[in-house]
């Protein structure tokens, strides 16, 4: 055991307590990871207020955006050493079971997978522990900490130049945004793109169709700074989001958008952003609403052949997107450093979370050290 600093979740609604706790050594096919730079996720904020499926038993370690160096490794690891520069991904497929066999890595049915998701190691174990009781982690990452222990298939090497606070961001927000257009709806050059959202997730489907050779793309939200923001990213057009939403999308393109994504997390915006798409259009669910929350779709858009889909980080494979896309942002196609609207340290992680839960940031980013 060693000690270290880590925001931990102690009470539902209440805001995060930096403290001292342990963290064990990793055990076998397990890495320990000194954090670099861990971005503050909605995911994150939706835990901290309970809404999260994933986040039942406290205390708990939140954090799942993250960067940083490899510390130690246990028995049997083989892909990374003491040292390595890694990003960690969000999830670590096992390459072997029915799922990744058929190239869908992000639905991994892996033992090691499904108890990272409820944040305990593969033996249902955990490896920090607070004040004598042992405390899960977000998805098996918990990386508001300066240390994180985990599988060694979610680390994905990088160079030891690239920036972390950069390279965080890839773990989540950008493999998310970036991978809906390119993996889920597999977005055509001369498409039309509307994104309903247009946060720290929403600017990257924003990104992930200007990759995509999109030659019309239409950004909604109910705030004009972040209208601004898309601009930047590579928005042509931007429309205040509200009930009219398909009237203002049709007055840009006749018919509709071909492809819409829903980046809200808000159960009823999911089918004004379906209707603001054309006949035989797509919409993708990118943001996720609250548990228990319940979707309303008018029946007609279907039977007009719209589909409907969902996605889960982006249907990303790590060990393949993740490198790609920090290819991209060293070759000056992806704005990484455009993101970050503020660095802060662990003490003030409260700050960061207010930031995001007010929406006055496009990414706050933690850094240690």
């Amino acid at each position: 055991m060693m000690r270290m600093r880590a925001a931990v979740l102690t009470e539902f609604k209440a805001p995060l307590e930096v403290r001292e706790v342990e963290i064990a050594d990793p055990g076998p096919g397990e890495v320990r990871v000194r954090i670099a730079a861990s971005g503050v996720c909605g995911s994150d904020i939706k835990a901290m207020d309970g809404n999260s499926p994933a986040v039942r038993g406290l205390p708990f370690v939140l954090g799942h955006e993250s960067a940083g160096v490899v510390e130690s490794t246990g028995p049997g690891v083989t892909g990374v050493r003491e040292g390595d520069h890694v990003i960690i991904a969000m999830n670590g497929p096992c390459g072997r079971c029915r799922s990744c066999a058929a190239g869908r890595f992000h639905l991994c049915a892996a033992p090691e997978r499904l108890a990272a998701i409820t944040g305990t190691m593969r033996d249902g174990s955990t490896r920090i522990v607070v004040d004598g009781v042992g405390a899960r982690t977000m998805i098996g990452i918990g990386s508001f900490a300066e240390y994180a222990v985990v599988n060694e298939a979610m680390c994905v090497k990088i160079g030891p130049d690239a920036p972390p606070a950069e390279m965080a961001l890839l773990a989540c927000g950008v493999v998310t945004g970036v991978g809906a257009v390119l993996n889920v709806a597999e977005v055509r050059p001369g498409a039309c793109v509307l994104v309903v959202g247009c946060g720290g997730v929403g600017l990257n489907v924003v990104q992930g169709a200007v990759l995509a050779g999109a030659t019309t793309i239409i950004a909604a939200d109910i705030a004009e700074h972040k209208l601004d923001l898309a601009r930047r990213f590579g928005a042509t057009h931007a429309v205040l989001a509200g009930e009219d939403l398909a009237e203002r999308v049709g007055a840009i393109v006749r018919g509709g958008a071909d492809y819409a994504f829903d980046v809200t997390g808000v159960a009823g915006v999911l089918g004004r952003a379906m209707a603001a798409t054309r006949p035989g259009g797509t919409t993708v669910m990118v943001g996720s609403p609250p548990a228990g929350d319940r979707l309303s779709i008018e029946p007609g858009l279907l039977f007009a052949s719209r589909r409907l889909m969902g996605t889960q980080g982006g249907d990303a494979s790590p060990a393949r997107d993740l490198p790609m896309l920090a290819a991209l942002a060293a070759n000056g196609r992806l704005d990484l450093g455009g993101l970050i609207s503020e660095r802060l340290p662990l003490e003030r992680i409260n700050e960061a979370v207010d930031h995001v839960r007010r929406g006055t940031v496009a990414r706050s980013v933690i850094v240690f050290g």
